[in-house]
């Protein structure tokens, strides 16, 4: 009984990490439809931010 359970261990143990490993690779990568730019996102982002913060500081509601 304990060699079966060990032996178990020894080969359902890895292939269930190996097919947990394959759906986190799976669902981690992007679909070739998806083509989004991050960096341009964070770059306009940022621009809004920097933006307001201006407006902000011009109108002298900036808190300083």
């Amino acid at each position: 009984m304990d060699e079966t359970l060990s032996t178990l261990m020894t080969i359902i143990g890895p292939l269930i990490l190996l097919g947990l490993l394959i759906w986190l690779v799976m669902r981690s990568r992007r679909r070739t439809d998806q083509t989004t730019n991050t960096t341009a996102q964070t770059e306009a982002g940022t621009r809004a931010e920097y933006a307001d913060e201006e407006r902000r500081r011009r109108e002298g509601t900036d808190g300083l």
